[in-house]
């Protein structure tokens, strides 16, 4: 029997492992036995005064979050926090360490992020090439886990700060999926461009929607297949309609 396509599932700044799982419960369900997606939790606790004059919960795909509950399934979290001009990652060094436990903990085939968790994804996918630039993230002088086959990177955009922008270089070449939503107003499309621009393999698809992980059936399919074989040649979920002139035009 073939071994399961595993993947890193990285939840956006205020969820969780718990919420981003129960979030994507249709599009896990529509995996089958042949993709495993495993959840892991960003390891910074958000408290009530991470939230002042920022974006809400519901807003941010985290309405179950609660910052006063004792309940671990729904403590907001986030792989790091930022400083309001968005130039500093507060706490990256600490997730990245964390990941790299993770990582050599077991073996993943990609990586899959929403929104900051999509940022952190991208930047792991560059760490495993580039591993010798973080030397924390080395175990015995080498990377703790091979290059990721392939990066998913929903409403992503570039992790801020000096560590990010050394891991980077001018590009990495990680095969990423970009999925960005036409109306989305927390991670605009300049912010999202950012990334786009270092990545040297890319497919982008967008969606009609917002700030979310496209879930309808056409999507469902199309994670499926194209996680199952990220260089494949899988159609994309919303071709866009091509009009063809009128007669005589």
């Amino acid at each position: 029997m073939a071994t399961p396509t595993k993947v890193l599932m990285l939840h956006g700044h205020s969820q969780n492992a718990s919420i981003f799982s129960k979030r994507l419960g249709a599009l896990r369900k529509s995996m089958g036995k042949g993709i495993e997606m495993v959840f892991v939790d960003g390891p910074i606790v958000l408290l009530p005064v991470d939230f002042d004059g920022t974006a809400s919960l519901a807003a941010l795909g985290a309405s179950e979050a609660n910052t006063t509950s004792s309940d671990p399934s729904t403590t907001p979290r986030a792989w790091w926090k930022s400083n309001p001009e968005r130039t500093i990652a507060h706490g990256l060094e600490e997730s990245i360490l964390l990941l790299k436990d993770i990582l050599q903990r077991d073996r993943y085939d990609g990586v899959f992020g929403f929104s900051q968790g999509a940022a952190m994804a991208a930047l792991l996918a560059a760490l495993l090439e580039r591993p010798h630039s973080y030397p924390p993230f080395l175990i015995d002088g080498e990377a703790p886990h091979p290059p990721f086959k392939f990066c998913v990177a929903v409403s992503g955009f570039k992790a801020p700060g000096s560590l990010s922008a050394e891991t980077f270089g001018t590009s990495y070449s990680t095969p990423t999926l970009h999925v960005l939503g036409r109306t989305d107003v927390i991670v605009v499309e300049e912010r999202s461009k950012g990334l786009l621009d270092l990545s040297q393999n890319k497919r982008l698809e967008e969606h009609d929607g917002g700030h979310f992980v496209p879930s309808k059936a056409k999507w469902r399919e199309f994670f499926r297949n194209y996680l199952a074989d990220p260089l494949g040649v899988i159609p994309s979920p919303e071709p866009r309609t091509v009009l063809q002139p009128a007669p005589g035009d």
